[in-house]
């Protein structure tokens, strides 16, 4: 209370005699009392524990940020990239081992507000295409490291921005011009996805099988028929085997057992899938209490909730079904009343499992069962039990939704298994963009050369200081096959000056071969990358730093403190 009434003096003292000050000091002298007395004013603004940065420290907080966080992820681009253990501080300590951006950047708990502008690139980029998402940190943060040399020289960020818009642009349009498109020839476009997938799996854990995996996914996306919703393709990671022994099965399969008593095959099969309570040994109204003066009445009571679960079998029953699929709890006595009626009833199967289940078989999840007709039932022509490694799981085949298919992964490991579906998953998100948008160009570092030589075109016909800002774009852009090729332990000073020499020859398709260590032609060695996936690592990383470039001021919030309600 004391500091706040001092404070208040000083102000109220400032304020009454600035005025009598002015007419004895001179001006330089009044402005620099001046300065040294308004903090005090100004400083009340925020709360205690706010703080702020501004101009050249905020603009700096914020580069060595976004720079630190491609310094880390970095390491794991391209096909020889390392991978990063991953270990949580919680009670489990779980070990994840991933070369996969934004796995590892969404584990990360980042304080500054940059890095975490890169982290949600990274997000979106993983959502919208699948792929790219280490080289859109990498570039984005490339382009900042070059925005800060820019700044130091004194030039004013609004240019820099300009000069990166213009220089985006043109690296689009020179990347266009050379697209391919084998939409009207089917083989030759199912062809491209097969290297798009081998591409895509280049740099993850599957690279040693690379062809057997690609051409799962191919065929799994090929059956969504132009559809992107990959729910249909479920992934199913069962340990032991090893990798080659994963497969690719057309239909659903659930990881239940087929319970004791119950048919274990059934054709032409009508599912109702349900969420509903299907357990008759409690009263369900919590902190009950039910006073009986004998045992008889706690028979009668039994009795009673027996009788209600019957009939609530009785009114599933009804629906004409012969499986039955619930997401809770199937108790032993409605268990009995199926069996007894010649129905599956598959218990407990969890909640993705009965949507996917619903989504595939064409029904709908039921919780009341009251009117048949207003229920929609799922079919299949055929349910089975199988077997996998060593356990026992429901097959659906002949399912409504044609299209739908279940990938089995096997490995040697969780470890394994979890980074395996996180590289397939990848590859078929990437693939089903591709369905859609159909453009393909070469990859291995190939993009990036042809848009730095639009791009170093465009610098030297830009007159003022916009051309060092598209310089800058241009050197940052050539950072990707630089890593590429320090990544695989190759000389990229050497490498780099020779693709250059290359890409200033005609039609040229030469790009980084990490295999040989050499300069390669990638349409021979059939490298190649979706036109979707480049466009939007592009675009997403050019707008993310000149989101960053824009910032002069950093306002951290006072922490909400705790009310003492004492």
């Amino acid at each position: 209370m004391s500091s706040s009434i001092s404070y208040w003096i000083k102000d109220a003292a400032l304020f009454l005699f600035l005025p009598l000050i002015q007419g004895f000091i001179r001006a330089p002298e009044l402005e620099l009392l001046s300065t040294a007395l308004y903090p005090m004013a100004i400083e009340r603004i925020l709360k205690d524990d706010a703080n702020e940065e501004k101009g050249e420290r905020a603009r700096m907080a914020s580069f060595v940020g976004a720079i630190a966080i491609t310094d880390l992820v970095k390491t794991t681009l391209g096909p020889k990239g390392m991978d990063k253990i991953l270990q949580s501080t919680g009670r489990g300590q779980e070990v994840t081992v991933t070369n996969d951006g934004a796995t590892i950047l969404k584990s990360l708990h980042i304080d500054n507000p940059a890095a975490k502008v890169l982290i949600d690139i990274s997000k979106v980029q993983d959502d919208e295409v699948g792929d790219g998402t280490t080289s859109v940190v990498v570039l984005a943060g490339e382009l900042l490291r070059e925005a800060e040399k820019l700044v130091a020289a004194k030039i004013h960020p609004m240019t820099i921005i300009s000069g990166y818009r213009m220089a985006a642009e043109c690296a689009c349009n020179a990347l266009l011009q050379r697209v391919v498109d084998n939409k009207d020839n089917a083989v030759k476009f199912k062809m491209d996805l097969m290297k798009i997938a081998m591409t895509t799996l280049s740099s993850k854990i599957l690279s040693q099988d690379k062809v057997y995996f690609a051409q799962l996914a191919v065929d799994a996306v090929m059956r969504l028929k132009g559809s992107t919703n990959l729910e249909a393709i479920q992934i199913i990671k069962k340990p032991g085997g090893s990798l080659s022994d994963s497969f690719l099965d057309e239909g659903f399969i659930l990881d239940k057992k087929i319970g004791l008593g119950q048919p274990k095959r059934i054709e032409n099969a009508k599912i109702l899938v349900a969420n509903t309570a299907m357990d008759t040994d409690k009263v369900k109204i919590y902190g009950a209490r039910v006073r009986v003066d004998s045992m008889s009445k706690v028979a009668e009571i039994e009795e009673a909730e027996k009788e209600k679960m019957r009939e609530k079998v009785q009114k599933i029953i009804a629906h004409g079904i012969n499986c039955f699929v619930n997401r809770q709890l199937i108790y032993n006595f409605p268990e009995e009343l199926f069996a007894d009626a010649g129905i599956l009833a598959i218990e407990h199967a969890d909640f993705d499992g009965i949507e996917r289940l619903a989504l595939v078989t064409g029904g709908e999840i039921a919780s009341t069962f009251d009117n048949p007709e207003s229920v929609k039932l799922g079919h299949c022509k055929l349910i089975e039990e199988i077997m996998i490694g060593e356990d026992k799981l429901i097959h659906f085949s002949g399912v409504e939704i044609g299209q739908a298919c279940t990938i089995v992964l096997r490995g040697a490991s969780h470890h394994v298994l979890d980074e395996a579906e996180r590289s397939l998953h990848d590859a078929l998100c990437v693939l089903s963009q591709t369905v859609n948008d159909t453009r393909v160009v070469l990859g291995a570092g190939w993009p990036e050369m042809v848009m730095t030589k639009a791009v170093d075109e465009l610098a030297r016909q830009t007159p003022g200081k916009k051309s060092h800002a598209i310089e800058a774009f241009s050197r940052a852009l050539i950072a990707i096959p630089t890593i590429i090729a320090d990544n695989a332990g190759l000389d990229s000073a050497d490498l780099v000056a020779q693709l250059r020499a290359e890409h200033h020859k005609k039609e040229c398709n030469a790009g980084i071969d990490v295999i040989t260590g050499s300069v390669g032609d990638m349409a021979e060695l059939a490298i190649s990358e979706s036109f979707k996936v480049k466009q939007a690592v592009l675009l997403s990383a050019t707008e993310a730093a000149e989101m960053i470039l824009r910032v002069d001021e950093i306002i951290t919030c006072a922490p909400r403190k705790r009310e003492d309600r004492m």
